[in-house]
């Protein structure tokens, strides 16, 4: 579904993604673990056009998305959900889950994604009018998540789900992760939180400042010696 091969993306001077090859099978869970600054949340931001790379193939179905603009990316069927959630604060929920539908054509596509969002997330339609910056952090990061599967997407891109929520709001969105990939929705998981990440992973990729230092089944890694002590605190 989706090949990245030889990913380099620069900021000025600085290599911040160095060669980094990775592949997504339709369906499936890939999660990308490492540190603070190994590369994760650039190398996503270059999937969806956010950054230019500056050298590398990124091809997702039959398309190279190199060079595309962001709302062609969504217009393929790649969604984003970013690190910090990127809401909408002063919008409603109701008006953040629409901006996430903006290419829909038709009131009434627009109207059955969102009764689909709704099983998913019945807590949104109950709070449907309130503006999404009173929400609390487990329900901002529903929303954002909520926001890009307004798009239909066939892959989506989530950039730290869990960071800043509590234990039990951070198995909640697990949870969550699980029931989307179960509707078909390939997922790329990026997250610190290495146990989370390789638990909901069928395949795992390890960063370290911009490169590509260990790959595998997730539940290998999982037992891995160096990945425990590293990023499982074992």
């Amino acid at each position: 579904m989706l090949d990245v091969k030889d990913l380099r993306v620069r900021y000025g001077a600085v290599e911040a993604v160095k060669g980094v090859s990775f592949s997504v099978s339709a369906g499936s869970i890939v999660s990308l673990i490492g540190a603070n600054g190994a590369g994760k949340t650039t190398s996503l931001r270059a999937l969806t056009g956010l950054v230019r790379p500056s050298s590398g193939e990124v091809r997702f179905e039959t398309a190279s998305l190199l060079g595309r603009a962001p709302h062609e990316i969504v217009g393929l069927g790649i969604a984003h959900v970013p690190e910090g959630r990127r809401l909408f604060p002063k919008m409603t929920v109701l008006e953040n889950l629409k901006m996430g539908a903006y290419r829909a054509r038709r009131q009434k596509d627009i109207a059955s994604t969102l009764g689909m969002i709704y099983e998913h997330f019945p807590i949104l339609k109950e709070r449907g009018r309130q503006v999404a910056g009173s929400l609390s952090g487990g329900e901002q990061q529903m929303l954002a998540i909520a926001r890009a599967l307004m798009s239909r997407p066939k892959l989506l891109l989530l950039d730290e789900p869990s960071m800043g929520l509590s234990p039990i709001m951070t198995a909640e969105i697990g949870k969550i992760i699980r029931q989307i990939n179960d509707r078909d929705v390939s997922i790329i998981l990026v997250e610190q939180n290495a146990m989370l990440a390789l638990t909901l992973a069928q395949y795992g990729y390890v960063l370290e400042t911009g490169s590509l230092v260990m790959q595998g089944n997730a539940q290998e890694l999982l037992r891995d010696e160096g990945v425990k002590k590293a990023y499982l605190g074992i």
